[in-house]
């Protein structure tokens, strides 16, 4: 069997032999397929590396079990995207600690560079499922697409909204990708394969054990422009991915809350430590030169008028020269206020125009 660097680098990880480890070995061969004709009593010299993991080396390195985990990975119908990849996402190859392999159901394509991270409770209060939803649907309408670690509350809000809007969503798993976890997000799972990409960096049969949430989320802050925290308590998971944002030099979006929820200790404690209060969608817009390019796509390309009035149109186009008072809308329009009213409470309807403040509109 024609053994490759790169079946070697799968070989390793679905041994369960953590990032840093091969990293080590990485380090030690010139090329990974020495590792392979090394005699039992050579692997003694591969520095810094513990007896568990030699023993695994030594006792698994064959052919049989290679031909067995690569069958494995095409039953469960896995992509591998490894170092070596030209595929291996850019995003995640210049972070630090970026795992050597990674596996993919779904896709992960070019378009997923233009990403955002959305995490917060798994909790989720009124306020923040609300927040959720409303700035991921302004981020799918721009066709960013979202990633979050698949996790109830705020994470399953972020993808299920992602998928409702038409845009795509990656979900990063702290365990094996041949398992669903939570369960109740079966459905969910599979809508995410079929309309984006789930990720771990964790080999097949991996359970969700608890340590393993805190090493995903650099993946989720790695893959992504920025990262959205929507609610957190003071020691949460989340916060842990704001910390992997700041240490890739990602932008951090805190949503501001009650001082007195102990789900808004933590968003509030990172906004107070330098992140940026997210109150509207401009404030994470005028951050990221790549929304901007978006956004003003998404102006070019301008609205599907079929289904609106001649008077719609006209009040879409006066906005598109700026925000305006509703009674000079009226004044512009020659119709009255009642009227224009009626007609400004449709287009908001359809997501067209929104209310600023004091009656002042604009478009979305």
């Amino acid at each position: 069997m024609n053994i490759t660097q790169r079946d070697i680098l799968i070989w390793l990880s679905s041994l369960g032999i953590g990032n840093v480890n091969i990293g080590k070995i990485i380090d030690h061969f010139y090329d990974l397929r020495d590792l392979w004709e090394l005699n039992s009593n050579q692997f003694s010299f591969i520095k810094n590396l513990n007896n568990e993991v030699r023993e695994k080396l030594i006792h698994n390195r064959n052919n049989e079990y290679i031909k067995r985990l690569f069958d494995n990975i095409e039953k469960e119908n896995v992509h591998v995207i490894t170092i070596y990849d030209e595929n291996y996402p850019t995003r995640l190859r210049y972070i630090n600690d970026s795992p050597r392999v990674i596996y993919v159901k779904g896709n992960i394509i070019e378009e997923d560079s233009v990403a955002i991270a959305i995490v917060g409770s798994r909790k989720a209060t009124t306020y923040g499922k609300w927040a959720c939803e409303k700035f991921t649907k302004e981020l799918a309408n721009l066709g960013v697409t979202i990633i979050s670690g698949l996790a109830s509350g705020i994470d399953t809000i972020a993808h299920k909204t992602a998928l409702d809007n038409g845009a795509r969503t990656i979900g990063v798993l702290g365990n094996g990708i041949d398992i669903v976890y939570p369960k109740k997000n079966l459905f969910l799972y599979n809508d995410i394969e079929k309309n984006g990409g789930i990720v771990s960096e964790f080999p097949l049969g991996t359970p969700p054990l608890a340590f393993n949430f805190p090493q995903r989320n650099r993946i989720i802050s790695g893959l992504s422009m920025g990262v959205i925290v929507v609610e957190a308590q003071e020691k949460s998971g989340s916060l842990i991915t704001a910390h992997h944002a700041l240490e890739q030099g990602k932008d951090i979006f805190a949503l501001p809350g009650n001082i007195n929820s102990i789900f808004s200790g933590g968003t509030n404690k990172l906004i107070k430590d330098g992140a940026k209060p997210l109150l509207e969608i401009d404030d994470i817009i005028e951050e990221i030169n790549e929304l901007q390019e978006k956004l003003i796509l998404s102006k070019k390309d301008g609205l599907d008028y079929s289904n609106y009035s001649e008077t719609e149109i006209k009040i879409i186009k006066f906005l598109e020269e700026g925000p305006l008072h509703s009674d000079t809308i009226a004044y512009k329009m020659g119709i009255d206020i009642v009227t224009l009213n009626s007609i400004l409470t449709i287009l908001e309807l359809k997501g067209s125009v929104k209310e600023l403040s004091g009656r002042v509109f604009t478009i979305c």
